[in-house]
């Protein structure tokens, strides 16, 4: 299986970009991995509905960019309206797309703002990890962490409860 993460921004802080190094070492021995960023636009402060708009289109626009490299694939967008799971259920999800022959998965993750409504719409799939928002850099460990959880759980290997 192929997975590939699909994020807007890139990662600053050496700790994120650490852990996503580990997960992304860890989760070698279960599928091929990529991750892609898109540049992220600036949000000033108190920025207006339309300015945050304009925003999320223009991110938008990058990230369909890169999903119309990737025709056949499954594409999960992480939202908080999404679809909730637990690590178990989140595996047998992940199981089931394999089963129905989605060899490639791209999740994608957005900026400060979110995802835009024509990312959102590409989608196969909302899931939510939370109905609280994180920072898109956290997200990409949280993510990571997850699927490796769920290959572990999938292969029948101990992991934390």
């Amino acid at each position: 299986m192929k997975i590939t993460i699909l994020a807007v921004g890139k990662i600053k802080e050496k700790f994120f970009t650490d852990a996503v190094g580990e997960y992304s070492r860890r989760l070698s021995r279960y599928c091929s991995l990529e991750i892609r960023e898109v540049a992220d636009e600036a949000t000033p402060d108190k920025a207006s509905p339309a300015m945050q708009a304009l925003i999320l289109e223009r991110e938008g626009e990058r990230l369909i960019r890169v999903l119309d490299r990737f025709p056949g694939a499954c594409v999960i967008a992480l939202a908080i309206d999404g679809k909730g799971y637990d690590s178990i259920g989140f595996s047998d999800y992940l199981s089931r797309l394999q089963v129905q022959g989605c060899s490639h998965l791209v999740f994608v993750i957005g900026g400060s703002l979110g995802l835009s409504m024509r990312v959102l719409d590409r989608a196969h799939e909302r899931v939510s990890f939370s109905r609280m928002t994180f920072p898109h850099q956290l997200m990409r460990v949280i993510l990571l962490e997850q699927v490796y959880r769920a290959m572990r759980i999938a292969h029948g290997e101990p992991y934390h409860k």
